[in-house]
Order: structure tokens, then sequence, then C-alpha cells
């Protein structure tokens, strides 16, 4: 039996462990409450029906929306899929035209190419060597045919945090709906569809302390009401977006995650930036170390680095008894090819491959953040010295 002690986790842009009062909300759903909400001639339907209602009520009042918006997914994934596939023909009168970016996740980005095989035109706009996008490059982008404009809240593999507000402002200006992957950012900073005047908006619960497999899109109801073709048939479910009998237990814990993350934000951020900045202090004391990503208008909990004169797979391997860290999107790890956010934002393919994602979280704690940044310097000042030997 391995007894070695279990590496700091600081990947909690891949995941996060489900917290406790999160997890003690969910179970009596799992043995007691375990009710079909679609089943409306009993009590254990009525049950979950109810606590269903009470996780779209606490959902929709964290963004600002009505319950009647919020369509519950198995994920981000699939809500990206819906919110652009589903407008895509929902639209098909209007026009064929889509607008993303070039550092979204592939949730969004396959999607789009998707659709391109069918016939659909898609600008992928580029980024500033900050990882933002330069809003009179959409502007430009805008077009009669336009239908739809997919930019992500908060970026998964920089942290970088996108003018949001300003672009769907802009887009209502012009006519098209504006939709934002928001997986990254939902319970860690302020959304708010209305003053954000967004359209769309996907959401997942297990990268804020909630449970895997439970996501949502949310969609707006009016000024304008968007219309979605469901990707998903079998039973009418969710105002006829997405069939399937909902996962009451998951859903019971999305709700009480994003809960706990509104109430703890405030405190949280400023917890988790300290940590943030304390590891990049003690990283960028060895030459060669470059931060990816704007330095300020990211996540609190992401610190995104690149380091110049190491073999990149050579330190995950020297990190890897120690650390759990990424070297960017958990979905695209195991595919030997350089980030595409990071080939977006100028980085070369070496410094792209030997580049480090920490996700600092809430569990985190001072001590382990020092014992990080001295492992990194000392695994980082050893593959150097061998390098030059070589």
């Amino acid at each position: 039996m391995n007894t070695s002690p279990r590496p700091i986790y600081l990947d909690c842009n891949s995941t996060t462990p489900v917290d406790e009062q999160v997890m003690a909300a969910m179970i009596p759903f799992f043995t007691q409450h375990f009710g079909n909400p679609a089943s409306a001639s009993h009590q254990y339907g009525w049950e979950a029906e109810a606590a269903i209602q009470q996780a779209r009520e606490q959902l929709a009042a964290a963004i600002a929306a009505t319950p009647e918006e919020i369509i519950f997914t198995s994920g981000a994934t699939e809500a990206n899929n819906l919110a652009i596939k589903g407008v895509a023909e929902a639209y098909l009168d209007r026009g064929k035209h889509i607008i993303t970016v070039a550092t979204e996740h592939n949730a969004v980005l396959d999607p789009c190419r998707y659709l391109r095989s069918l016939g659909f035109d898609i600008t992928f706009l580029p980024v500033q060597p900050d990882g933002l996008i330069n809003l009179s490059d959409l502007e430009n982008a805008l077009r009669p045919d336009t239908i739809l404009v997919s930019v992500m809240a908060a970026n998964n593999e920089i942290g970088v945090l996108q003018p949001i507000a300003e672009i769907g402002a802009l887009c209502h200006q012009r006519g098209v709906l504006f939709h934002t992957d928001a997986a990254q950012a939902i319970g860690k900073i302020p959304l708010d569809v209305n003053a954000m005047q967004i359209d769309l908006m996907s959401l997942t619960a297990h990268k804020v302390y909630g449970p895997k497999g439970i996501g949502a899109l949310y969609v707006r109801r009016r000024n304008p009401r968007v219309q979605l073709a469901p990707q998903l048939h079998g039973g009418g479910h969710e105002r006829g977006m997405r069939s399937g009998t909902l996962y009451t237990p998951q859903i019971v814990g999305f709700a009480a995650a994003v809960q706990l993350g509104i109430d703890q934000m405030v405190a949280e951020t400023a917890r988790v930036s300290q940590l943030r900045d304390r590891l990049w202090q003690q990283l960028n004391q060895l030459d060669g170390i470059s931060l990816n990503g704007h330095p300020t208008q990211r996540l609190a909990g992401n610190l995104n680095i690149s380091v110049d004169g190491v073999d990149g797979h050579a330190l995950l391997l020297g990190l890897q008894p120690h650390v759990a860290v990424s070297s960017g999107s958990a979905c695209t790890a195991a595919k030997a090819t350089p980030s595409h956010v990071l080939q977006a934002i100028g980085r070369s393919d070496s410094l792209a491959y030997a580049s480090l994602r920490f996700g600092i979280g809430r569990f985190n704690t001072e001590a382990e953040i020092d014992r990080v940044g001295g492992q990194a310097i000392a695994t980082i000042q050893a593959l150097r010295k061998t390098s030059v030997a070589l």
C-alpha cells in the first residue's frame, strides 16, 4: 500500500473537491428524497420538484436572472453546445455568421468548427499579448448576418477576465445575441446577466466545490427572448430545451456550492489573491519566468507561468510527486500539442510546453504555497543545470 503523502493539490481550474457542506445538502436526495421530479402524482416527486425549484431560484438569484431562465444540463460542455448549436439552428433565417475568440475552451471552439463544416461562417478573434480581446476587433467583425458572439468570462488556462459588460453592450447595440462560458467564473466573480447584457451563459458546478456532472445554461426570456433549437429530444423537460430526467442530488449540490461561493466571495478572493501573489513573488526570483495573461484582470486563484530553458515534460514529472498541477486545460492535457491559448498570446511552442497552471483554491494554505514555491524553484534549477551539462 502506498503510504507516501499525497501531492499538494493546486489544480483548482481543472476541478475542485466537493465542499463538505455541499455534500451534506446532497445526501438526503440520494436516499430519502429520491423521487423523480417529473412524478407529479405523489409526495416523492413533489419533494424532488420542490428541491429543484429552490435550487433554480438560488442559481437564478446568483446571476440576477429568473428561475425560468435556468436550464439544467450535464455540465458546461453541454451548455455551450446547446447555446451555440441551438442558436445556429433557431436563427438560420437571420444569418450564418458567429464570432468567438481564439482562446476559448474547446467546448466552444469545437461546436463552432462543427458548424463551419455545415456552411456557417465563423470568425475567431485574436487576443492581445495579455489575453484580452480588443473591443475594436469585435466591433469591426460584427456584420448584418452575425447571429451570435461567444466570449468566455474567465479563461480556464490563464485566468484572464474578459470585459464582458462592454462586449454585451456592443452586441445589444447591434442586435446580436451574446453568449458567455462562465464555467470558471460562477461563484468567484460577480455576474449579472442584465447589467452585463448577457443572453446565454454556461455554468458548471465542479469548478466551485460542487459535484461533477451538473451544469446549467441561462437563456434570456425577454429583451430579447432567446430561441433555441433543442439538441436532445425525448420528454420535453426544461421548457423543451433539454430532455432528460433531472438529477436532483446534483442540482441541489450545484445550488449549494454556488451559494457558498457567493457568501464567501469577498473574503475568499482577498485570501486566494494573496496566496497567488505570494507564489508568484517566489517563482519570479528566478530568471526566465514569464507570467501568462493579464497581471491583475484575472481570476484570484489562477497563476500561469512559462519557464525558459527547461523541458516541459521533465518539469511536470519533477513536480508530480510533490504538487498536483497541470500545464494547461485538463480537457486537453493528454494531447502532445502546445496550448492553443498560450500560442494565441504569442508564446513559442517551447515556452507553451514548459508552462505551469497553478490553480489555488479554498483549502490551500500559506504553508502549502511556500512548499510548492520551494519545490518548483528547486526543480527548475535542477533541470537547468542538467540542460547545461548536456
